[in-house]
């Protein structure tokens, strides 16, 4: 049911002989299920090569024919959606529906930037004098540079792929070894598809020795990654050092503020599906609850009542409705939130344990009355843990959910339509849904603020980042 390893450099995929690697282990059970090889200097030597000739070709391929291969792609890949979930869930422990519903929002990603790419218009500026025409037009930048996390091991690649292929540039995508089944069935998907040999080019290794050799290479032209705040600075510095275009997607500590006038109940049913989904590993999961003293009572019961009815187990076996932790650092991590919680006076209300005795599985938490300095209040947790607390007044909760140096998404819940705009307003997020989580579609921008990062995926946004502007003027 899984999936052949290999590396895809200059439209050839490179087994394991003579490379170093690493195991690739299932969460639900602990057992390995593949060896996954390295790329050695020489095989990201080669993917650079690849990829320079890669973008002299895709770059003068038009629009129109650009599209049409995206297109043929995003169809392979809704064809294989059944096998490429499962071997996701193998990988990364999210329940079959959750996989699934990945895949196919990978597809549709595809297919908005291959038709995006078709409109990456420019524009006549009227000239000063007569007889100057004035052109600014959109240039693909060139080779890039992508780096992935385990958490989404489809969706995250696609959403680079797709933008820098629609845009005409060339790219080597560094996909998590940890989850790497994912990336290798979509780029087959590209491959299948017809997409020239050198256009799109997947490797994997040690992550800073990848990182450390490819993004100071003259030939590489942006950089884009979505992972961790600490390691996101150090490849931003990296990048700086060649002045080179970034995209930066870091982490986050997402607020929910629940005010007076919402239904508590209905809100924590909304909110508490969204939390623990892909068991709390979301970048724009919301982790910080500040619920109105009024309502708190019934919205930590509900949610507390919603924690309580997930069914906790292997991701491919039905019935299921939360899988494991993705690795044990994550169970290590949830531990000392909890830990840390109890012992400035915070009350498990649901959870707070390791389940079972295989695999990397971690009950659904809920935590009340932690003060606002506590761990699991300040760091992003990653995991199925949520903090719930008290609120009184708007200008308090907002400068609460303010506070901390995250900016990527929050969420807010109020029958006020005057409530809903100035909470729209005072939030400082990349991303806030107001009564909705929506916030991450092909067509819209997906980013933060602050040191959750800059740039965005997605929406006209996500494609402008990887075009250069020319200004033309011609008399």
């Amino acid at each position: 049911m899984y999936t052949q390893l290999a590396l895809y450099i200059d439209g050839q995929w490179l087994n394991g002989e003579g490379r170093k690697g690493e195991d690739v282990i299932n969460p639900a059970t602990g057992k390995t299920l593949a060896h996954l090889p390295h790329a050695s200097k020489a095989d990201l030597d080669a993917a650079l090569a690849a990829a320079e000739k890669g973008f002299k070709l895709w770059r003068e391929t038009s629009a129109y024919d650009r599209s049409k291969i995206m297109r043929k792609a995003a169809d392979l890949l809704r064809e294989r959606y059944d096998h490429i979930a499962k071997v996701q869930t193998q990988e990364q422990g999210k329940v079959y529906v959750e996989s699934r519903a990945e895949v196919l929002t990978s597809a549709d990603i595809i297919d908005w930037y291959a038709e995006e790419g078709r409109r990456t218009y420019g524009r006549i500026v009227p000239g000063r004098q007569k007889g100057v025409r004035q052109l600014v037009i959109q240039e693909p930048v060139g080779v890039v540079a992508a780096f992935t996390p385990w958490n989404f091991p489809t969706l995250t690649p696609v959403r680079k792929i797709a933008g820098a292929l629609a845009a005409g540039c060339s790219i080597i995508i560094k996909a998590s070894e940890e989850t790497p089944g994912g990336a290798v069935e979509l780029v087959k998907c590209f491959a299948d598809a017809g997409l020239p040999a050198g256009v799109l080019n997947l490797v994997f290794g040690v992550p800073a020795e990848v990182s450390e050799h490819l993004i100071p290479k003259k030939s590489v032209k942006k950089v884009s990654f979505t992972g961790s705040v600490p390691v996101g600075k150090h490849l931003a510095q990296l990048a700086a050092k060649g002045m080179k275009k970034a995209t930066m997607e870091l982490g986050g500590h997402s607020p929910v503020v629940v005010f007076e006038d919402a239904d508590p109940e209905k809100v924590a049913d909304t909110i508490a599906a969204f939390k623990y989904r892909n068991s709390g590993q979301v970048c724009i999961s919301p982790t910080r609850f500040y619920v109105h003293e009024k309502n708190y009572s019934k919205f930590v019961a509900r949610f507390t009542e919603y924690a309580r009815s997930i069914k906790l187990g292997d991701g491919l076996e039905k019935g299921n409705t939360m899988g494991p932790l993705a690795n044990p650092r994550r169970l290590d991590a949830m531990e000392s939130f909890v830990n840390d919680a109890k012992s400035r006076g915070g009350k498990v209300a649901m959870g707070g344990n390791r389940h079972g005795n295989q695999g990397f599985f971690y009950e659904p938490t809920v935590i009340t009355d932690v003060p606002d300095d506590s761990k699991i209040m300040t760091e992003e947790p990653f995991g199925p843990v949520a903090p719930i607390v008290t609120f009184k007044t708007f200008d308090e909760v907002v400068e609460r959910a303010n506070s901390l140096q995250f900016g990527l998404a929050a969420y807010a819940f109020t029958t006020s339509e005057k409530t809903a705009a100035a909470i729209g307003d005072a939030i400082q997020s990349g991303m806030v849904g107001v009564n909705s989580v929506a916030v991450s579609t092909p067509e819209t921008p997906f980013g933060g603020v602050k040191e959750s990062g800059y740039g965005s995926e997605g929406g006209i946004e996500g494609l402008q980042a990887y075009t250069n502007v020319k200004f033309i003027s011609q008399a």
